[in-house]
């Protein structure tokens, strides 16, 4: 099978992200007046692009059996502030994947600088052909990244494929409780470079496709809709910093998307899931 293209509309949305290591760093900057001699935990109110911070990390931990010494691969990595934590305070090491080169650049940074380069890697490439060895990871993890992947019964398939026998895959990701319009999604699609959503059912039926069982799924909608109405006040308070530090501040039409995500899921028509699987064989 031909190695997928990357789409450039993900590429281009998380290297204009409001959410940057430079700006991590400027905040770390004028709070602390430098940024020597950094800890994982200093990071840790700046670095988790996610919803629900280091308790969304916690829960897909128990789920995916995390413990000292596992091998996790974080698909979707990001800045690698989830891998930071997992490695800092689960102790497994970690091997992410993420698509934009900038943000291969900075989570390897911020790793650098917090003494965890020995545990925690992430490599620039795309979750649906990763260069990862086959059975090589006890885990995989992958936190509101597989809404940006297009077909993505092949980054379920990757994963299984990355998986020992017996390793769990664990994620979050947004669902359609019903479908949005195609204004909606249009919008959701220029703003944020979202795919067409899942629904519980068509998760369910995609992970059997890829061989996972048994699915546990958790419905997250009514958690998420409070974290999200934070999450664009925070987003909004950031674009200002941005610009003041010259560091990349997100487009409008972000901002606009936002808005109307936060309203779907406060009106119950998107949502949240966290999901649970296991390779069996």
């Amino acid at each position: 099978m031909s190695a997928p293209a990357a789409d450039p509309a993900v590429v281009a949305f998380y290297s204009g992200h409001p959410i940057s290591a430079a700006i991590v760093l400027d905040k770390l900057r004028r709070a602390r007046g430098h940024v020597e001699r950094l800890r994982p935990e200093d990071l840790f109110a700046h670095d988790q692009d996610h919803y629900g911070g280091l308790e969304a990390n916690d829960a897909l931990a128990r789920l995916a059996g995390l413990a000292p010494g596992l091998k996790l691969a974080d698909f979707g990595a990001g800045l690698g502030g989830p891998a930071r934590y997992f490695a800092h305070r689960y102790g497994v090491e970690v091997t992410g994947i993420e698509l934009t080169p900038a943000r291969v650049e900075g989570a390897n940074r911020l790793t650098a600088l917090v003494g965890l380069s020995d545990r925690v890697r992430v490599l620039e490439g795309d979750v649906r052909a990763t260069a990862l060895p086959s059975g090589a990871f006890d885990a995989v993890i992958s936190q509101e990244a597989l809404l940006h992947v297009p077909e993505r019964a092949r980054a379920l398939a990757e994963a299984f494929r990355v998986l020992r026998p017996g390793g769990r895959l664990a994620f979050t990701d947004w669902i359609a409780h019903r479908p949005p319009s195609q204004a909606e999604f249009d919008l959701l699609r220029q703003g944020m470079a979202v795919q067409p959503i899942e629904t519980m059912d068509s998760y369910r039926v995609a992970l059997e496709g890829a061989g996972f069982a048994p699915v546990a799924a958790e419905d997250l909608t009514r958690q998420w809709a409070p974290i999200l109405a934070q999450r664009l006040k925070m987003y909004e308070a950031l674009r200002t910093e941005a610009l003041k530090a010259g560091t990349p501040a997100g487009h409008d039409a972000f901002y606009r998307s936002y808005v109307l995500l936060v309203r779907l899921v406060t009106e119950g028509a998107l949502g949240g899931i966290r999901i649970g699987a296991a390779r069996t064989a």
